[in-house]
């Protein structure tokens, strides 16, 4: 019940300045989540242009390892397959039956395949804390870095959550992707408005790699 997408040219603009709060990513408080990168659900952007997708992964692979190399915890979520009607709830009645049990479908995409180090959470709703350790895992830091699919979703429903537990939430605006340039405009307009900040991965980068004073 995915629907088709068509490329489009990721939204520009959304930088800390143009948010509501002005605060800064720092390694020591900060987690990097990669929301829900599995084939199944990267399937719908097709195979006859990934300029996309191809740019998001790389985008989400440059962070991850800017991330590694400041000792931040890397998190990924993926739903599992097969799930039955009473693990799906609600979730049945807007997207049917979901990923099938089918292990290459399931899989995170290679780009992106978790290491040895990596915590891998398996999720069943919308946000990346519900039904999950993830706010254990977080291990008492306060800012969540927010890649993935897809934005006005589960990436925007994690933010939200993040907010209301007292963890800050960056969103990034080129490692998400979603149905439309509209859905995925909405969402950083939410986040920015709302919830937290979205701002590109060279600012929230610049951050890492500058040194808090």
């Amino acid at each position: 019940m995915l629907p088709r997408i068509t490329p489009y040219h990721l939204p520009t603009g959304y930088t800390r300045a143009s948010g509501k709060v002005a605060w800064r990513l720092e390694p020591a408080r900060a987690a990097l989540l990669v929301h829900d990168m599995q084939n199944y659900f990267l399937a719908p952007f097709g195979t006859a242009d990934r300029s996309l997708l191809g740019r998001v992964v790389d985008t989400i692979a440059t962070l991850r390892a800017h991330a590694e190399r400041c000792g931040m915890p890397v998190i990924f979520s993926a739903q599992p397959g097969g799930q039955s009607r009473d693990e799906r709830g609600l979730l049945q009645d807007f997207w049917g039956d979901g990923p099938p049990d089918d292990a290459q479908q399931l899989a995170i995409v290679d780009a992106l395949r978790p290491g040895p180090a990596d915590v891998v959470l398996t999720k069943r709703r919308y946000s990346a804390f519900v039904g999950t350790p993830l706010a254990e895992v977080l291990g008492g830091r306060d800012q969540l870095v927010i890649t993935g699919v897809y934005a006005h979703i589960g990436v925007l429903a994690t933010a939200l959550d993040a907010f209301m537990r007292g963890v800050q939430p960056f969103v990034v605006a080129d490692a998400i992707a979603d149905f439309s340039p509209a859905h995925h405009a909405d969402a950083l307009r939410h986040v920015a408005t709302r919830c937290g900040v979205a701002a590109s991965a060279a600012e929230l980068t610049e951050d890492l790699l500058t040194p808090v004073r």
